[in-house]
């Protein structure tokens, strides 16, 4: 068998960390062509001398040449880049078959654009890539004949409960809706009038997953399911009505497909990133991905509500720009970006969060968008809109 050579965008976050682990069981399987960070240096230094990439990229010069000054006690082969560019170079070699899209945020679409328009098998964790791009994201998948696999948990479960094959046609597929479950989050049951003190420490501790902190957040809020109600219409091509939430907060069940006849398919398993990665690597095989089976007699009862836009009003704004269409999403999205990174900074509120959003949605109108430079533009001005939003709400 030949080795797979495996790009991962983001190897020091979460989901990178929980990929190279997955990689590390399977060695006769896979081969990791690149790794790329932000600012964790001393961390990616160690992941490239576990696993011998042939490039690593890193956020700009200063930081590549400290990368190779550690690399150099290694006696390291692995070529050192830096840059944007670079992160796009590695995505779209011809040297690299799947490349994992797990960096958070904005920033990891120009990347994972290359990847698609390169016809990668793409294991897409960064949401905000379909969220910004969406039409232009699944056209070049379309064009290049990459492969497309969803890593969300949620995305990846609604996949496995889907027809093989299914070719985003819902009545083709005979499926009435598209569930998405929720956890809820850390203040799920906790007094709405008391939300406005929630501090960073508070919302970033997940009751069921270990995340980063701006995703955490945005589960906290409930932006982060909001976001998947975009990134499934895209990835499915579910309209917006198609699409429910439904807060299940054991995170057992991933997520549910319903077809017509009234079956009700749903995938389980321990919250753990790993089995959807493990998924995405060997479709349509499986691997063993580390995580143990899920011990449904350990578990008394499984609960499930419907949201509540009061409590949750970032959903209510995720699914009006869906609706929306163009480039509401991409508004969304940014704004909520600078707003979540102020609140992290002890700038602003927690419920002011939904507030900066709203502002920043009110004040730009949406329009069509057709190429990524127009893309990054609308983004960058949000961005501008939502920062100065903030600085009126400073607490």
């Amino acid at each position: 068998m030949q080795k797979q050579r495996i790009c991962i965008l983001g190897s020091t976050g979460s989901i990178g960390v929980s990929t190279l682990d997955v990689l590390a069981r399977h060695p006769e399987r896979y081969q990791v062509f690149a790794l790329t960070a932000h600012t964790q240096i001393r961390k990616l230094a160690s992941q490239c001398q576990q696993f011998e990439p042939q490039f690593a990229v890193v956020a700009n010069a200063p930081l590549a040449q400290e990368l190779r000054d550690l690399l150099a006690q290694f006696s390291s082969k692995t070529q050192v880049l830096h840059g944007a560019s670079a992160l796009c170079e590695v995505a779209s070699a011809n040297d690299c078959d799947v490349v994992m899209a797990a960096i958070v945020g904005a920033a990891g679409l120009p990347a994972s654009l290359a990847a698609a328009q390169s016809g990668k098998r793409i294991l897409l964790a960064n949401k905000e890539a379909l969220v910004m791009s969406g039409q232009l994201f699944i056209d070049a998948v379309a064009k290049s004949g990459a492969t497309l696999l969803p890593i969300d948990s949620e995305h990846n479960a609604i996949f496995q409960c889907l027809p093989h094959g299914y070719q985003r046609n819902l009545d083709a597929g005979g499926i009435a809706k598209i569930v998405l479950t929720a956890s809820g989050g850390p203040f799920l049951k906790r007094d709405i009038s008391t939300l406005a003190q929630v501090t960073a420490a508070e919302a970033i501790a997940h009751p069921n997953w270990v995340m980063g902190r701006k995703i955490s957040v945005d589960s906290a809020t409930m932006m982060n399911k909001g976001l998947e109600v975009i990134e499934a219409h895209w990835l499915f091509g579910a309209p917006a009505d198609k699409i429910d939430v439904l807060i299940h907060p054991q995170s057992l069940i991933h997520s549910m497909v319903s077809y017509v006849d009234g079956s009700l398919l749903a995938q389980l398993g321990n919250p753990d990133m790993r089995t959807p990665i493990a998924y995405g690597l060997a479709y349509p095989e499986r691997i063993a991905s580390g995580v143990e089976a899920l011990d449904l007699s350990q578990f008394l009862q499984l609960n499930f509500f419907k949201p509540d836009f009061e409590r949750f009003p970032c959903l209510r704004l995720a699914y009006d720009a869906l609706r929306a269409g163009g480039s509401a999403p991409t508004i969304l999205n940014a704004a909520n970006e600078i707003a979540v990174e102020a609140f992290l900074n002890a700038q602003l509120g927690f419920m002011d969060i939904e507030k900066v959003v709203a502002d920043t949605l009110g004040k730009i109108a949406s329009q069509a968008l057709n190429a990524l430079d127009s893309i990054l533009e609308i983004d960058q001005q949000a961005r501008r809109v939502a920062s100065d939003f903030v600085a009126k709400r400073e607490v």
